[in-house]
């Protein structure tokens, strides 16, 4: 499958999700979230921009700093339109951690890591994404840097 950038230009819009769409936040989380003013992907990414500004939000939130710096990374994952909250948890489990590193990642040994992490987790390579769909995302975050 060919990807033509330029007819998919208005596809290449950061995507901005409701905040409670990220995977693993629990009720008591998105309440707390909700609390601090953050309701969308990109609010909970403005808001923790820099190590200083999460471990504030940390600390408004009452959670540790790793959490809050998951987040960060699962909403900085989700702006990549065929990534969203579908699929921003998977590459985080697979070792992608931002846009330039899934930028910069081979197709193919992308496809392979998560390809590992589904047999290793759900004993089954059925529910592993194409790797046409796994090139989109490499091309969307590569047209995403640019």
């Amino acid at each position: 499958m060919t990807i033509n950038r330029a007819n998919n230009r208005s596809l290449l819009q950061k995507s901005d999700w409701p905040v409670k769409d990220l995977p693993g936040l629990s009720l008591e989380e998105q309440a707390q979230l909700k609390n601090c003013g953050i309701n969308t992907t990109e609010e909970l990414i403005t808001r923790g921009k820099t190590p200083e500004e999460r471990i504030i939000l940390a600390g408004k939130l009452q959670v540790d700093l790793h959490s809050v710096n998951k987040w960060v990374v699962l909403a900085g994952l989700a702006r990549v339109p065929s990534v969203g909250t579908q699929y921003c948890g998977m590459l985080l489990h697979a070792g992608v951690i931002s846009i330039a590193q899934l930028a910069q990642t081979p197709t193919h040994r992308l496809h392979r890591q998560v390809m590992r992490l589904q047999v290793s987790t759900l004993h089954s390579r059925d529910l592993c994404p194409a790797v046409e769909l796994v090139q989109q995302w490499s091309h969307q975050a590569q047209a995403m840097g640019n």
